[in-house]
């Protein structure tokens, strides 16, 4: 099958989901061996949409979204999860990434340029038990990328647990994760400059306005927005999770200041940002 990537040595499927393709490329194995492991991560995939998605009606994100003051509601581990690496996403980027801008989110795409409603709401996550509770009614969860990221986290868990060490996975062309001592190599795409680099055990993740347009919420209102923002950055870390957290966060930082802003962040492997037509390295 086609994958997004320079790459001839390696068996390769894709699945359709969470509103993206993922793509699976397998080295050092047979055909049959590989179809199998394919297959049980993509059916992996799908049971994660079914329990993270915003737009699938029963799923946990769905019902936090429709939930009423005063409600507790009981979730699946792995949503669990990935809520608790959202909320300590937050204060590692000093409440730059926020899944709780939901309704903010839907009236960037919908209203343009208008000044989105006020918002309201409050959600409280239990850390030592797998349930949400609803103090104010109003805020509405989209994980978005944290989700695309999360999930190829858990395939990774799951691949190395069948003694698989050579893999690259992705979630579309934006949220990579390579599992292997040997390099893949990878093309990033700018405006007009393309650069391949090779990452091994490591994640990369891109955030950007070309596709999307200017998609990405600041929590602080427009007014806290970048004067010039950055086209792309890409961000290289140790897990996909926290480099999708990263490469959002970084979007709503002034270009001129990402240096000083990531300088102490240590969990940040690299920082590749595309800005006035030029690929440049931060990190």
């Amino acid at each position: 099958m086609n994958s997004p990537f320079p790459i001839n040595d390696a068996r390769h499927f894709s699945h359709d989901a969470m509103n993206t393709s993922f793509c699976l490329c397998l080295r050092g194995m047979d055909e049959a061996t590989a179809r199998g492991m394919a297959r049980e991560c993509f059916d992996q995939i799908d049971a994660l949409e079914a329990r993270l998605s915003r737009f699938m009606e029963g799923s946990d994100v769905w019902r936090i979204n429709h939930m009423q003051s005063g409600e507790t509601l009981f979730l699946n581990e792995a949503t669990h999860q990935c809520l608790l690496r959202a909320l300590d996403a937050h204060a590692q980027t000093g409440g730059l990434f926020d899944i709780t801008l939901g309704t903010a989110i839907e009236h960037r795409k919908s209203s343009p340029g208008e000044i989105p409603p006020a918002l309201t709401g409050t959600l409280s996550i239990h850390p030592d038990a797998p349930a949400l509770t609803c103090i104010e009614a109003g805020r509405e969860i989209d994980l978005g990328g944290i989700g695309k990221g999360f999930a190829l986290d858990q395939l990774r868990t799951l691949l190395e647990d069948w003694g698989t060490h050579d893999a690259l996975l992705s979630a579309g062309a934006s949220s990579i994760l390579a599992i292997s001592p040997n390099p893949w190599p990878i093309d990033i795409h700018g405006t007009t400059e393309t650069m391949r680099i090779e990452i091994r055990d490591q994640a990369l993740s891109a955030s950007g306005i070309t596709i999307q347009g200017d998609h990405i919420v600041h929590p602080h209102g427009t007014q806290a927005m970048p004067k010039q923002r950055c086209t792309r950055i890409w961000v290289g870390a140790a897990d996909a999770t926290s480099a999708e957290v990263w490469s959002t966060a970084l979007m709503l930082v002034e270009p001129d200041e990402l240096a000083s802003f990531i300088e102490s962040r240590n969990e940040l492997q690299s920082v590749v940002i595309e800005r006035n037509g030029r690929i440049q390295t931060i990190r």
